[in-house]
């Protein structure tokens, strides 16, 4: 690669893509103690990754849960809050058409952060639908990095033919691609088993990071066919697929009961054995002190191919996400 960032990665992260999601619909000033209670636990644990995105908390709380995590920052006075490494996603929104408009947008983000940029990632690829527009934001990236207003560049849903192919132009531009963020979990893994992705980015010296590592909260263990459900979008969707993916679910819960750990915890380590950063959301200090008990242990191979093996025999898991290139 031309260029080498500094920027160091922890080997998991925290996603605050789920404080955006709560904060679109209702937006209570009561929460924002109980997350920085979050923040101040993960950091203290050694979880120093936070990503988030521009378009979370939109409507008139735009770009909220970038305030939140930079307010959270500022106040955090935990021994390790020098290591944090703050991530965020700028969308490429129809009105954004120039290289000058995703500088901008980093402008703002960071302005919202009250800090640099540590990494910034395009949201998703516009190849889909609108590939003209592509260029000139991944040229704003570009941009962005050169001036001094980032330390490191990274990508979101890009599959290995359009990720080469931005790579490639970055490189000409002397720019490394760092990250690649994609949906990846025991109920979303064609990432890895289907598009290779893993292996392209090891050739490519680029860090895989995992969201929605716990299948918006299939893979915790909370959730049973017979049992209470969450609200919204959701119910639907977990009533359709918990008689589907219950081959993984009680593998799941087999390794979790023989290794005195939790479902969550199980799923998200076998997401670092697949050599990927997990950046689970976490609302509440259960959750994250749940998210941190991932840490410290590893899955034996044989565990991991368990997992593995339960989750090839699923004829459906996940919806994949609608942005995801190939």
């Amino acid at each position: 690669m031309a260029s080498t960032s500094t920027l160091s990665l922890p080997k998991m992260g925290c996603g605050t893509w789920a404080w955006g999601n709560r904060l679109l619909w209702q937006y209570d000033p009561t929460m924002d103690r109980d997350l920085q209670n979050v923040f101040n636990l993960c950091v203290s644990n050694g979880i120093t990754l936070f990503d988030t995105g521009d378009s979370y908390g939109t409507g008139k709380f735009n770009g909220q849960s970038e305030k939140l995590l930079g307010q959270f920052a500022q106040e955090c006075i935990a021994a390790n809050i020098d290591s944090l490494c703050i991530a965020t996603k700028l969308a490429p929104y129809p009105w954004r058409f120039t290289r000058n408009a995703m500088v901008q947008a980093g402008e703002a983000s960071a302005q919202r952060l009250q800090r640099p940029i540590d990494l910034v990632q395009i949201h998703w690829s516009t190849a889909n639908y609108a590939p003209w527009q592509e260029w000139a934001l991944l040229d704003g990236l570009a941009d962005l990095y050169e001036q001094g207003k980032v330390k490191a560049v990274g990508l979101s849903n890009y599959g290995p033919k359009r990720l080469q192919k931005v790579v490639k132009h970055l490189q000409n531009r002397g720019i490394s691609v760092l990250t690649l963020q994609v949906q990846y979990s025991l109920l979303s893994t064609a990432p890895v088993t289907q598009l290779n992705l893993k292996a392209v980015c090891d050739d490519l010296g680029i860090q895989l990071i995992a969201y929605s590592p716990l299948a918006l909260g299939l893979l915790t263990g909370k959730y049973m066919e017979s049992g209470q459900l969450p609200q919204g979008l959701r119910k639907g969707l977990f009533q359709e697929l918990l008689p589907q993916v219950k081959p993984v679910l009680e593998c799941l819960q087999a390794i979790a009961k023989f290794r005195h750990k939790t479902p969550s915890q199980v799923a998200l380590n076998w997401c670092m054995a697949k050599g990927s950063i997990p950046i689970p959301g976490a609302k509440n200090t259960r959750q994250a002190q749940e998210n941190i008990g991932a840490l410290g242990w590893p899955l034996t191979p044989g565990e991991v191919d368990e997992l593995d093996r339960a989750a090839a025999g699923l004829k459906k898991g996940m919806v994949k996400n609608i942005f995801q290139t190939g």
